[in-house]
């Protein structure tokens, strides 16, 4: 058996609703709970710019939950305080290097 078929052996295949369509997904079965909460705020989303974008298909409200998903993710990644903490790190660190640490 390959690696690729042990993989997929861990895997359930679910139908999600999103937008008024059918999906269906693979994913590991402790996962499931999670993936269906995700799909249940991304169509909530999608409903919610349908509310407020007139004139658009479901094409263009799923493209604009995914952006606004991503950039959400995006800041929260940038704003997570192990990232800072890593970040001043290395400031402190190329600092030091190039001389202009501040004294203490």
């Amino acid at each position: 058996m390959s690696e690729e078929n042990s993989a997929e052996d861990n895997t359930i295949s679910v139908a999600v609703w999103l937008a008024g369509r059918s999906y269906r997904i693979r994913i590991k079965p402790e996962e499931e709970s999670a993936v269906r909460k995700a799909v249940k705020m991304a169509d909530e989303k999608v409903k919610e710019m349908r509310n407020h974008y007139a004139g658009k298909d479901d094409q263009d409200f799923m493209a604009m939950c995914l952006l606004s998903y991503a950039a959400d993710s995006a800041i929260e990644s940038f704003n997570n305080p192990l990232l800072q903490e890593e970040l001043n790190k290395l400031e402190r660190k190329i600092d030091k290097v190039i001389g202009t640490a501040p004294n203490p």
